[in-house]
């Protein structure tokens, strides 16, 4: 049996899911977030011993696709319920003399990376931003898959290269550095 699979969901107080089929919509004071349950796994509402509301993630049989799917279906359920209740932060910094970030608002960044030209990042919906000072700032948002996503385009537009370290990092990313040339 799946260790992570088997774990019920726990549903604070305040948050209200429907089940409607296969489907899982989860609301929260944060936003509302939906999923889309894989065919063979169920999801069932109930309470545990202490008469707390949790939701079950069943799996009807232990064939390959099943078992692989029932960890996975717990783990985006319990991160639609911490999502809608607590929500999800990256957090990056930049490195390099010269290169900061601005806020444009809490849905745009304009960059400034070492490139001719400002670079302006707009937020899909649902993602906001918090700019700390001119080299850090973080990506907020409901949806843990699109706050890492967002973060790692982020990330993307000026990789921390290996020499001196300058870029975009996660806050607390180790970059492994290389020695320069052997001079004579």
């Amino acid at each position: 049996m799946s260790r992570i699979g088997k774990l019920p969901v726990p549903v604070p107080a305040g948050v209200d899911v429907q089940i409607d089929g296969n489907v899982v919509t989860v609301k929260g004071p944060k936003g509302t977030l939906s999923h889309t349950v894989a065919a063979p796994i169920t999801v069932e509402k109930g309470s545990n011993e202490e008469g707390v509301n949790v939701l079950d993630v069943k799996r009807p049989d232990d064939e390959r696709l099943s078992r692989s799917l029932h960890g996975l279906t717990r783990t985006l359920v319990n991160n639609m319920v911490v999502g809608v209740t607590d929500g999800y932060e990256k957090r990056l910094e930049i490195v390099g003399v010269g290169y900061r970030v601005l806020s444009k608002g809490p849905t745009q960044l304009e960059f400034q990376l070492g490139y001719s030209h400002p670079i302006i990042f707009n937020a899909p919906d649902g993602i906001t931003f918090a700019v700390e000072n001119q080299t850090r700032f973080g990506v907020q948002g409901i949806d843990k898959q699109l706050v890492g996503e967002v973060a790692a385009n982020i990330r993307k537009l000026r990789k921390p290269e290996p020499y001196k370290g300058k870029g975009v990092r996660y806050a607390g990313e180790h970059v492994r550095r290389k020695v320069g040339k052997a001079g004579k």
